[in-house]
């Protein structure tokens, strides 16, 4: 569900586009209302007016919007109001834009608008499938011997959730999921790839992808790449199946629609819909059994020592299988096989574009959706310092309304990915790589994180910086978000990554 967004005039939308860019890659609903100085020159104030006022507004983000409007009269705000949000929340999601003028917002009204039964404009379904189809797909993935699910972007609830674990179990597919997105099926069952697959496929994925006489992609981002590189840019053996509408949204000027990759049945529609109608006929065929989930593996006590990625993410999985949590988002190079993930909340993945200073955005939009769906899963971000640092304004927010979250910031004390960058490319050139943490080390001096979050009114804890205190300390801070508090805390974490995003591209370049 949409919240809708207002920004201030073209200023604010400028702020607000790399926002708009990543909801736009995640492929979710937003309402983004904006405004423009008065159209009528006439109108306009001196400078103010003129400064803020454009003759196409939406131009600016009209490559990554599914539609916008400028509405010229309170009435056609209404209706332009009406579509925009009926347009957001027909699949593929994402963002449209609504810019009002401001005399329109200024005008005397006579009468007040009809706004009639909200309920007769709602978005349409997702189409069917076509005869044949399910039936085709319901016989290759049974036919198979290790099949292999994607599982991509999904719907998030309890009964999509259950439905791909059934449609699992019915078919014996194995199932993977993405680390950039939200999770799609649960990795303590059986049937879970023992990882999670990353921006590049290896270890128990690529052995999952190997394996695999049939490929049922169930909207998965990038599916040419993934299987472009679980194939070494080969041939890909396995029947693909691709269950996706996305095209809808594929244009020229973003390249985020991923690499065309080989599909042998195109499958246009939702995975909800098409689960729907593909169930009933493997659970009918009787392939299936019965399976118990795996049993969380305790983490040991951690004994004194500097924190590493790693003990960071052994301690966010301690206190997972502990209690509800879910897991907003967590830093690049997370070591994917400490994933513990067993509800449809229990990870919502990372801001789809990539856009910096996203987190605490997410995090406090994340906490506002389930504290006001009264949800028992207590909202967890883990964030990078130099993600905090460039939207620790938003805390406020989370402060002034009210709303419990738990923002762990694990402070290298710098803006790390570029360092890696700079390693490799340094060491490519035959520069000295121990120059790399030149422009991105945030010590000299040091920020004083909790300072900053307090400053904006929140509860702030730490730093801690011994790996013994770093369970104890979630799990307090934990018990004080579930008592109502906005709560930031800190953890003093090593300069590396469990998993390097860094990879060699084609060609040889950075």
């Amino acid at each position: 569900e949409p919240l809708i967004c207002i920004v201030h005039s073209n200023v604010g939308l400028m702020h607000a586009t790399m926002g708009i860019f990543n909801a736009w890659c995640d492929r979710v609903p937003m309402v983004i209302i904006g405004a423009t100085g008065p159209v009528d020159a006439s109108l306009r104030r001196p400078h103010i007016d003129w400064i803020h006022t454009a003759s196409d507004q939406g131009g600016l983000i009209r490559d990554y919007v599914k539609w916008d409007d400028q509405p010229g009269s309170p009435e056609a705000t209404v209706e332009a109001i009406r579509k925009g949000r009926q347009i957001a929340c027909t699949p593929p999601y994402g963002p449209v834009y609504i810019c009002l003028d401001a005399a329109v917002q200024e005008m005397q009204l006579d009468e007040w608008p009809e706004f009639n039964d909200v309920g007769r404009y709602q978005s349409p379904p997702p189409p069917g499938v076509s005869a044949g189809v399910v039936e085709e797909v319901a016989e290759l993935l049974l036919s198979a011997n290790n099949p292999l699910i994607l599982a991509g972007r999904m719907e998030r609830t309890e009964d999509a959730w259950n439905k791909r674990v059934r449609l699992a179990e019915a078919t014996g597919a194995k199932a993977v999921n993405n680390s950039w997105q939200e999770v799609g099926f649960p990795t303590n069952h059986p049937l879970s790839v023992p990882n999670i697959a990353g921006f590049f496929v290896g270890g128990p994925v690529r052995d999952a992808h190997e394996a695999a006489e049939v490929v049922l992609s169930l909207d998965w981002f990038d599916l040419g790449g993934t299987m472009n590189h679980a194939w070494n840019g080969g041939e890909v053996k396995p029947k693909v199946i691709n269950c996706s509408i996305d095209y809808h949204l594929h244009g020229g000027w973003s390249k985020d629609h991923g690499q065309n990759g080989p599909i042998d049945i195109h499958v246009p529609t939702t995975p909800e819909a098409f689960i729907d109608e593909l169930l009933p006929i493997v659970e009918k065929a009787g392939k299936g059994q019965t399976y118990q989930v795996i049993e969380p593996v305790p983490v040991e006590p951690h004994e004194q020592g500097p924190i590493g990625i790693r003990d960071m993410a052994q301690a966010v999985r301690s206190v997972m299988q502990d209690d509800d949590i879910s897991l907003i988002s967590h830093t690049i190079g997370w070591p994917n096989d400490e994933a513990y993930y067993n509800h449809p909340w229990a990870y919502l993945g990372n801001a789809g574009g990539g856009g910096l200073g996203a987190g605490t955005g997410n995090a406090i939009g994340a906490a506002l959706a389930l504290r006001d769906k009264k949800s028992k899963y207590l909202p967890m971000a883990i964030l990078g310092d130099g993600d905090f640092l460039m939207g620790a304004t938003a805390l406020w927010a989370a402060a002034h309304e009210r709303i419990p979250v738990l923002i762990v910031v694990a402070n290298n004390n710098s803006y790390f990915n570029d360092e890696m960058h700079q390693e490799a490319v340094a060491k490519k050139r035959g520069r000295p790589p121990e120059n790399r943490w030149i422009g991105q080390r945030l010590d000299d001096p040091e920020v004083d994180i909790c300072a900053l979050a307090e400053a904006q009114g929140l509860s702030a804890e730490g730093p801690v910086d011994n790996r013994e205190d770093l369970i104890p300390a979630l799990k307090a801070s934990i018990e004080k978000v579930r008592a109502g508090a906005s709560l930031v805390l800190e953890v003093k974490v090593t300069p590396e990554y469990a998993t390097s995003p860094v990879h060699e591209r084609k060609g040889g370049g950075e």
